[in-house]
């Protein structure tokens, strides 16, 4: 549904082809709604206990998009994870779960931090705890989410209620910006695939509000799959983690405006407005303390101009030619 959501220039069939030229027999790939129980169902079904990982990453993903059709945000990203755990504990309830949530289950809460406002970013006053990253002791509780942010709470309780109530090998992992070569960047969606194919095709981006001093952390998605395999080798039951670039790598948008200026060696085009996103984060740095603590193996690779070096080069002669 991702063309549906974000237009065709977010679809995401070039990369299942990619997949599928490379990877042969060993890549399958069945097309049907994560909505339709009947459908999670009989393929979890006929699988069985083969079944050895689920990686749950279906979701509506936009602010914006989830105000537009409510009824439809919500059952893609709560009814969907419903369906998709249930047909796990019927049929593999021995096999790790993995779901990729979001921090915007703590709606605007970090915007209660005490800020700074630099040169070119937000900043946390550094005598606070959680100058380090946030960790998962902020509250869900009693903030601004977002239909978006709502549906994705409900989906990460279920996780947890899975894990906690019947005793199956769940995690949330409560991703900021999470991308790589191979994401659709979108404007409401994919912060710096998005921005980088702007800056790669001279194609005008849109900063909204603080300023564009905001700050996100960002993930590589090779460093996320490798934090899932960690978790897969040694799985723990209602797990929940904030998973983010950290203080290893994250940016504000003017700076890495500044990096995707660097990379294409041409001036970024961009506007400003100044009213910010409902329910978007100034400063957003996460703190992975807690999974580094329990899978101290994990190591991160990608920091932020690593990550766009990376968009760039495996995207800019598509881009251009799907451009022209």
């Amino acid at each position: 549904m991702r063309s549906r959501f974000f237009g065709q220039e977010a679809s995401t069939r070039w990369n299942q082809k990619r997949l599928k030229e490379e990877l042969g027999s060993s890549y399958r790939s069945e097309n049907f709604d994560i909505r339709d129980w009947e459908q999670v169902n009989r393929l979890f079904a006929a699988l069985g206990k083969s079944i050895s990982l689920v990686i749950h990453a279906a979701a509506q993903p936009s602010h914006e998009w989830a105000a537009r059709e409510p009824h439809t945000d919500f059952s893609v990203n709560a009814t969907g994870t419903l369906n998709i755990l249930e047909a796990a504990r019927l049929h593999c309830p021995d096999a790790p779960f993995i779901f990729t949530s979001t921090n915007k289950v703590y709606g605007d809460a970090p915007n209660r931090l005490p800020l700074i406002e630099r040169e070119t970013r937000w900043e946390i006053d550094p005598a606070h705890p959680f100058s380090g990253g946030i960790d998962e002791s902020m509250s869900i509780d009693q903030t601004l989410h977002s239909l978006f942010g709502a549906s994705k709470v409900a989906a990460d309780v279920l996780v947890q209620e899975y894990g906690r109530y019947f005793g199956m090998k769940t995690a949330c992992f409560r991703g900021g910006c999470v991308t790589g070569p191979h994401q659709s960047g979108a404007k409401l969606h994919g912060f710096l695939a998005y921005l980088m194919r702007c800056a790669a095709l001279g194609l005008e981006y849109t900063v909204y509000g603080y300023g564009g001093k905001q700050v996100r952390d960002n993930l590589h998605c090779f460093d996320l799959i490798s934090c899932f395999h960690e978790f897969y080798l040694h799985p723990r039951a209602g797990e929940v983690y904030n998973m983010g670039g950290g203080r290893f790598s994250n940016a504000s948008m003017r700076e890495a405006m500044k990096i995707c200026e660097e990379i294409t060696g041409r001036e970024m085009k961009w506007a400003y407005t100044s009213e910010n996103r409902i329910g978007d984060h100034i400063w957003w740095i996460s703190a992975t303390d807690k999974f580094k603590n329990h899978y101290p193996n994990w190591k991160q690779t990608f920091d932020v101009p690593g990550i766009l070096r990376d968009i760039y080069e495996k995207n800019v002669e598509r881009w251009r030619a799907e451009h022209s």
